[in-house]
């Protein structure tokens, strides 16, 4: 029997967790059909792939968001009440809200600023020390968007692990699901206080700030937001801009491993430091795929798909797809001096029209950190000593097993910063 036609008698759930990032690829390789079936928490579900299966998954009249999110993924890493489990004329309104925030060159400029800043300030006190890139740039990154959000934080050191914990256990059972639970809920009642004191007059958001824009926000049906959902979506601008710790480590991995590219990189070419940042997004594994529930009985290239399947899309297998990428478990960043990245098919901030759709509106921050942050890191001089810079794909979500060690950094050569130039 053909295998759309048949139910998967198996769960996959647990060799999805033994497996990690190499399932969906696995059995996309052991499949001749157009998309993959399987059975994941005891729900259909089918596997898409592809530059026309991310247009397909985020046509809102095939694939919704807003059922699709486990309760496990909203209570670490997104929030209940975020703008991910939104969809219709809910999620436009919500997300116009973080446009206006995280668009434009103004925007993406002024974190950018803060962020080298406090990057600069940090790299004078690494001098002679031994330090772990991923902890000091987290806390490099937390000080500088919490500056930028107009957010007070006195010590960023303890936000900072929170915020990295909701990440690190999104994807997984036990301890570290638990941690990410934890942090959250810190973070949330926190931030709700701090919501609560803006609008009683106690604490002012600083003029034309993401507090003030979130505080002052009204939905679609023209109410404030409550304060909980406040403080969720206040953590959907400055815990994904602290994630972004992952790809500056990853940045550190790829210089260790290939450090021919760090001339290339330290010189002032904006174009090759775009080019970096894009290869570090596409070659490095983050988010293994994304998911959502098919609206009604649905077609794929000959393949039904029922009202209500979970629908996946791939996104590690399609950024190591020979299709569309050559050589692509190779680190080069020339590919994308050769030709921009096409918005379909290199996705790891999701797909579709950011401006309607459910394309990450901080793709563009994303970018321009690791554009200014790259540079700076590759004009370091440290040893690298004795560590595992192994990167385990069946970890979700994975990183550098020792956070990158660096020992006796050296003060680093004046770099010019790109941050004003667009992404």
């Amino acid at each position: 029997m053909n295998e759309s036609r048949r139910s998967p008698v198996a769960d996959s759930s647990l060799a999805l967790l033994a497996k990690g990032y190499a399932w969906l690829p696995d059995r996309r390789r052991r499949t001749t059909t157009p998309l993959v079936r399987a059975r994941l928490m005891g729900q259909p579900a089918v596997v898409l792939h592809g530059p026309e299966a991310v247009r397909f998954f985020y046509d809102e009249r095939h694939v919704q968001r807003r059922t699709a999110l486990p309760g496990p993924v909203l209570s670490t890493l997104f929030g209940h009440g975020a703008v991910h489990t939104l969809d219709g004329p809910d999620h436009r309104v919500r997300k116009e809200m973080f446009l206006s925030l995280l668009t434009g060159a103004a925007a993406v400029a002024g974190l950018v600023d803060r962020v080298t800043a406090a990057w600069d300030e940090a790299a004078e006190s690494w001098s002679g020390r031994r330090i772990v890139l991923f902890d000091e740039t987290s806390r490099v990154l937390t000080r500088g968007v919490c500056q930028w959000a107009g957010i007070v934080v006195e010590d960023c050191g303890p936000l900072a692990r929170h915020l990295v914990a909701m990440v690190d256990g999104f994807a997984t059972p036990g301890p570290r699901h638990w941690r990410a639970r934890r942090a959250r809920a810190r973070c949330e009642a926190w931030l709700g206080r701090l919501v609560e004191d803006v609008r009683a007059g106690s604490i002012a958001a600083p003029t034309g700030s993401v507090l003030e824009g979130i505080v002052e926000h009204r939905d679609a049906d023209g109410r404030l937001l409550d304060p909980h959902t406040a403080a969720v979506e206040l953590l959907n601008v400055i815990r994904p801009t602290v994630a972004v710790c992952w790809f500056v480590t990853y940045a550190g991995h790829a210089l260790h491993r290939r450090p021919e590219l760090r001339e290339r990189l330290i010189g002032d070419d904006p174009a090759y430091a775009v080019a970096f940042a894009h290869e570090l997004r596409r070659f490095y594994p983050f988010a293994p795929f994304v998911g959502g529930r098919a609206v009604s009985d649905l077609d794929w290239r000959g393949e039904p798909i029922r009202s209500g399947t979970l629908v996946l899309l791939d996104i590690y297998g399609q950024h190591h797809d020979p299709a569309l990428w050559d050589d692509p478990y190779a680190f080069e960043p020339r590919r994308f001096l050769k030709q921009p990245p096409e918005g379909d098919e290199l996705i790891p901030q999701g797909g579709g029209h950011r401006e309607s759709g459910h394309r990450c509106p901080g793709e563009d921050v994303t970018i321009a950190l690791l554009r200014a942050l790259g540079p700076r890191l590759a004009s370091l001089e440290y040893d690298v000593p004795e560590q595992d810079l192994r990167i385990p794909l069946h970890r979700m979500p994975t990183r550098v097993r020792s956070g990158f060690v660096m020992d006796s950094v050296r003060a680093p050569a004046p770099v010019l910063s790109p941050a004003r130039a667009t992404p």
